[in-house]
């Protein structure tokens, strides 16, 4: 069930997305925001700060919801323009956080007598991302296309992304942008459809909050 929100996409694992992004003290809000200060270059995902939150349904009676953490990527960020720009996500799927210990178990073990494992198994690889085209839709707010990996399979899928802040980070003294971002993916797209047959969603929300500091 949770494989295909996890994978994430890695996308980010890709969270209550739309949660703080920045560590940037005194970041202006978004309607404040002078954009034509952020430089171009390559900037580093902040591992601390970076988060993919999945949510699936569950069993038509309730949201479930996961995060991932630890993501680690790049940011490649041409502000002439945009669409020269691309970024690349690692999402390390044994790192799950939800808030049952026996669902966590559940997604992270093996299958039984030599089966595929219900979820992601013990030892899963990382999701990956991988943008392939960048598409401007406002003054501070784009369309992310790239694959994303997971479970031996790769899809296309598109992030909604949005600037969350920029700025200073008051505590490391770092150039530091912010995004939000939002997708939707079908896990068994990418082999993972156990419980769909007795009602767990395959559609999987995810929401991702990420921090680049520029190197």
């Amino acid at each position: 069930m949770r494989k295909t929100f996890l994978a994430l996409a890695g996308a980010a694992a890709c969270t209550t997305l739309a949660i703080t992004g920045l560590n940037a003290q005194g970041a202006p809000d978004a309607a404040e925001m002078d954009t034509t200060a952020i430089t171009s270059g390559t900037y580093s995902a902040d591992p601390a700060h970076t988060l993919v939150v999945w949510g699936l349904d569950h069993l038509g009676f309730n949201d479930y919801f996961g995060i991932f953490g630890d993501i680690t990527g790049t940011l490649q960020l041409d502000t002439d323009d945009i669409s020269n720009s691309s970024v690349e996500m690692t999402i390390p799927i044994s790192q799950v956080t939800v808030a049952s210990e026996g669902l966590r178990d559940h997604l992270l073990r093996a299958g039984q007598d030599g089966a595929e494992p219900d979820f992601f198994g013990p030892d899963p690889e990382p999701a990956r991302f991988v943008s392939t085209a960048v598409h401007r839709t406002g003054d501070q707010s784009a369309h992310i296309m790239g694959d994303l990996t997971f479970n031996g399979e790769t899809n296309p899928i598109t992030i909604e992304a949005e600037l969350a802040g920029m700025g200073t980070n008051g505590m490391n003294q770092k150039e530091t942008v912010g995004f939000h971002g939002t997708t939707t993916i079908t896990r068994s797209e990418w082999g993972l459809d156990w419980g769909t047959q007795f009602g767990l969603g395959d559609e999987v929300e995810l929401e991702i909050t990420a921090a680049f500091e520029k190197d």
